[in-house]
């Protein structure tokens, strides 16, 4: 028996091997362009333009940092990317969950046109509105304020997340909504003591979405902002581009900074994000 156990070992251990080695492969793929990344902050244009992939003269080089730091105003354009962000996630996952919640639960006249709407933003690419988009924003004042690409910015995050929520919402029995009205509870009161906790996995799924998207949003800033004080993160990256040249070392510090706040999200919720991401494709 134990010869048996013996001669099984080393297949096994193949076997382990062989289902990590291709996570382990992806793992390494996305771990150094943020390696190259970082080393390239440290590197002048000219120690770039010689060789990209060559180690820095100096790791003590922060000029690059100074720079965007000083010069471009970034800690700014990161508190405009922020506060667009939290605003837009607010209104996304409030909306999803309520809009969400009376699909999945009622039905009423229009339900199916209002889902077929909702079904038909997904097929709109967004370039295709962008010029309509600036036309009615200019015409009703909405154009280059700090909060003007909230509006179109949780339309275009609000369908995928109904679908989730809808679908998250339908797979939980009624029996524990008629059991808290026979205990006297309202319907607010269900909805958000009971209901809410229940679909808190999907809707960190729809955060996590709807995160990265705000974060990274470029195409409504560049028609909706022209001021320089309500630049975003993704508009400040223009300016590296002149007409000849491209600043490549200055525009990978300003990502490398960029991305460390999403970082540090995707560090300090990790667990809630894996959940979440494993509740939503189960139960959608």
């Amino acid at each position: 028996m134990k010869k048996r156990q013996n001669n099984g070992a080393p297949a096994r251990a193949l076997r382990i091997t062989l289902v990590n080695f291709l996570p382990f492969v992806y793992a390494v793929t996305c771990i150094i362009p943020i390696v190259w990344l970082f080393i390239t902050t440290f590197k002048s244009m000219a120690e770039f333009s010689v060789s990209t992939f060559a180690l820095p003269k100096s790791f003590f080089n922060f000029d690059n940092y100074a720079y965007v730091l000083n010069q471009i105003h970034l800690p700014r354009a990161m508190f405009n990317t922020a506060r667009i962000t939290v605003i837009v996630l607010v209104l996304v996952l409030l909306l999803a969950f309520i809009n969400g919640y009376f699909i999945a639960r009622f039905r009423f006249k229009g339900r199916g046109l209002l889902k077929g709407l909702f079904a038909c933003t997904l097929v709109i690419p967004i370039h295709a509105i962008l010029v309509p988009t600036y036309i009615l924003f200019s015409r009703i004042g909405l154009y280059n304020h700090w909060y003007s690409t909230i509006l179109p910015m949780v339309c275009m995050e609000l369908t995928v997340s109904i679908f989730l929520v809808t679908n998250y919402v339908q797979s939980i029995p009624r029996e524990m909504e008629e059991a808290a009205a026979i205990d006297g509870s309202s319907f607010s009161s269900t909805l958000f003591r009971i209901i809410l906790p229940v679909v808190k996995p999907v809707l960190v799924t729809c955060g996590i979405i709807s995160f990265f998207h705000c974060w990274n949003e470029f195409p409504f800033s560049l028609i909706l902002f022209s001021k320089e004080e309500y630049y975003t993160l993704s508009l400040s990256l223009m300016r590296f581009k002149g007409e000849y040249t491209t600043d490549y070392p200055r525009i990978m510090t300003t990502i490398f900074v960029s991305i460390i706040p999403a970082l540090l999200v995707y560090i300090a919720f990790s667990k809630q994000i894996i959940n979440g991401m494993m509740a939503g494709a189960v139960k959608g």
